[in-house]
């Protein structure tokens, strides 16, 4: 079981839209001095949907080489067509790869015994560890509480990225989490209390901005200081909301570049932020001494 803090990474890209390897590679390594968890690549936050499959390749490559042995690498290999996802699945178990985040079924969705075969056919295939991704924001499907109970079993999912937003739901499922199932918050504004129904930490776009201080937030929790643990969740909430005023990953590589980070800018059909809400952004870095 990871606990704590796993990023979801961003991609960093060069002014002329190509992606920047090299950047890449300083980030997995920052985020290895600073104590996050995990490496979760090519999920939402990465811009994958707007990667052809040499990229992905490639950051996989990139993430898997650089953090391998120091940091567990968890990559991103979910499609809405199964034999893909276990296409890129198996590719990825064979580049290194310590885990896989797979997403539901977005766009043709499914019934939930679809649903069950889709992710089955997938951990059956694989020998390293499968975590289901529920994201009904984005994918317009949500996984059942019926299904994820029958997938919970199988010896390979070994959790899930929980980001429906939805308290009620994750209480439902929190009955689930066992040695060898765990849940993992997808929404950084709901790490406590996730954590609070027996979550073991986040999968986080914060922590791609303030690694060290996500990371203290989600362990320190987990450690049983909860008086510190919701000191922060608080403390970084409007910072938290801000990074979600427009389509993630927007604001974050927006922030990043505040911050001197020089990630680059987006993969169109995302583009810079609009005036207002960036400075609404700057506003809740300034407030932090974030910039």
């Amino acid at each position: 079981m990871i606990t704590g803090s796993m990023v979801a990474l961003i991609t960093p890209f060069y002014e002329d839209g190509s992606v920047n390897y090299d950047k890449l590679r300083e980030l997995v390594e920052w985020h290895i001095k600073e104590g996050t968890s995990g490496i979760v690549a090519l999920g939402t936050t990465a811009e994958t949907p707007a990667l052809t499959v040499t990229e992905k390749d490639e950051i996989a490559r990139v993430c898997i080489e650089t953090g391998k042995g120091k940091i567990p690498i968890i990559i991103g290999s979910g499609s809405n067509n199964t034999l893909v996802a276990k296409e890129q699945s198996l590719k990825y178990e064979k580049m290194g790869a310590d885990g896989l985040l797979v997403i539901t079924p977005y766009y043709n969705k499914t019934n939930k015994s679809g649903m069950i075969h889709h992710f089955k056919e997938v951990a059956d295939a694989v020998s390293v560890p499968v975590y289901i991704y529920n994201v009904p924001g984005r994918t317009g499907c949500a996984i059942s509480f019926e299904a994820l109970e029958e997938l919970s079993k199988h010896p390979n999912i070994v959790g899930i990225k929980e980001a429906s937003g939805d308290i009620s739901f994750v209480s439902k499922i929190s009955r689930l989490i066992n040695e060898n199932f765990s849940i993992y918050s997808g929404n950084d504004d709901m790490i406590i209390p996730l954590m609070s129904l027996g979550g073991a930490g986040v999968i986080s776009v914060l922590a791609n901005v303030i690694p060290k201080e996500t990371q203290k937030l989600a362990q320190s929790y987990w450690d049983g200081d909860m008086k510190t643990a919701k000191e922060m969740q608080l403390k970084y909430l409007d910072f938290i909301n801000a990074l979600f005023i427009e389509t993630n990953p927007i604001p974050v590589k927006e922030a990043m570049n505040q911050a001197g980070m020089n990630v680059g800018g987006y993969r169109l059909p995302l583009c810079e932020m609009e005036e207002s809400t960036k400075q609404k952004l700057v506003d809740t870095m300034k407030a932090l001494k974030l910039v």
